[in-house]
């Protein structure tokens, strides 16, 4: 009797232990499907034993497609291999280099893409073996956060050298503005003399100082745009002849330039005079010609075209390219500051462009091209007297338009 007690007795320990580590599985799968982080838990085989929500999540795969597999499934090859070195390495020597630490990894995710996992290791002896549990995180929105932290201090440090340097820059064309007005006079001083010489030959060498003088003219004429261009002062708003100060801008751009691309200049005779800012106004087409520059610098007939126009109360001022277009994924942020599509250059001409063409009343219009057309900008500024408020356009944006 006793024996039966025994066994009824034993039978209700047993069921209850049953019962028991029931519920405690329940729990624990509770756990690990509410956890924020990622847990899988491998066996020394690195086969998957454990795969949670979160992990199903983060990979895109359902647990019931990992686990019995290999965990470098979850990684880009390399991962992989440093993955099983490590492993190895543990297990014949007790050496611990992931275990117990936190690590930045790889993970790769059902689709084949990849992206940044903070990864920690912890390994537990359990009765079917050892075991090795991996808790990760999904680091990608801190990993892009830290990028773009370093790309705006990289900018914030260049636009500080390219202070240093326009200042530097603008104190050279002081200095040189100098000594090229004294080498204009001593031209013109032996030109003089030359031409009360009558002896055979000297209308040769008359000629000679006379380029000479031309391209010394030239060299001062440039030095006084760029520090028109780079030196600080007050905004000045005066009645300007609109294709004159586009005639320059382009020269000034032209320098450094690739003299293979040809440059079409198309200015109508009869535009009204515009009270803008000169300065301000050539600055907006230097980036403009610039750009096309960049636009078409892989084409063998590159063409940028440069026109002038008419248009009712407005007068027009367009840059027209033959490349590639503008990408559709870099319409949204074409005018937006520190977006650059470019390998060089922090994104900024574009949005001064328009913040300065806006200032003007105007508005900075763009065809974007593409399908075999390169893309077209327009400026459209108003004529004295007329106050229309300017939009500017930004592709898709809410506060702009685009050309028809």
């Amino acid at each position: 009797m006793r024996m039966g007690d025994d066994s009824t007795a034993g039978h209700h320990r047993s069921s209850g232990a049953s019962v028991h580590a029931t519920v405690s599985d329940v729990q624990l799968a509770s756990v690990l499907d509410t956890a924020v982080d990622g847990i899988i838990v491998i066996d020394d085989n690195a086969m998957i034993l454990m795969f949670n929500k979160a992990c199903e999540r983060m990979f895109g795969y359902q647990a019931a497609e990992v686990v019995g597999r290999n965990v470098a499934m979850l990684m880009p090859p390399e991962e992989a291999a440093r993955h099983d070195e490590y492993v190895e390495a543990y297990k014949t020597t007790g050496q611990r280099r992931i275990i117990g630490n936190g690590r930045e990894v790889c993970g790769r995710r059902n689709d084949g893409s990849h992206f940044p996992v903070e990864l920690s290791v912890g390994e537990a002896i359990t009765p079917a073996g050892r075991q090795f549990i991996g808790i990760l995180r999904d680091i990608t929105a801190r990993v892009d956060d830290e990028r773009r932290v370093n790309e705006l201090q990289a900018d914030l440090i260049r636009l500080a050298r390219i202070s240093a340097l326009d200042e530097m820059g603008l104190a050279l064309a002081h200095e040189l503005n100098q000594p090229l007005t004294a080498i204009m006079l001593y031209l013109q001083a032996a030109a003089r003399e030359f031409a009360c010489d009558q002896r055979p030959g000297t209308e040769h060498a008359h000629a000679i100082l006379e380029k000479a003088r031309r391209e010394a003219h030239r060299a001062g004429s440039i030095i006084q745009r760029l520090r028109q261009l780079t030196e600080k002062r007050a905004p000045e708003r005066r009645s300007v002849d609109l294709n004159a100060i586009v005639e320059d801008a382009v020269d000034l751009t032209l320098i450094g330039h690739d003299r293979s691309v040809r440059m079409v200049r198309d200015y109508r005779e009869d535009l009204p005079s515009l009270i803008v800012d000169q300065v301000q106004i050539q600055q907006v087409i230097v980036n403009l010609v610039r750009n096309a520059f960049e636009a078409v610098r892989e084409r063998p007939d590159a063409e940028i075209v440069v026109s002038t126009a008419p248009e009712e109360r407005h007068v027009l001022i367009s840059v027209s390219d033959n490349g590639p277009g503008i990408p559709p994924e870099r319409h949204a942020d074409l005018f937006r500051a520190f977006k650059t599509g470019k390998q060089s250059g922090m994104g900024l001409g574009l949005a001064i462009s328009r913040t300065i063409v806006q200032s003007h009343g105007g508005e900075l219009l763009v065809d974007p091209g593409g399908s075999g057309r390169g893309a077209r900008f327009v400026v459209r500024l108003p004529l004295p007297g007329d106050n229309e408020a300017g939009s500017v356009i930004a592709q898709s944006g809410d506060d702009g338009r685009q050309l028809s």
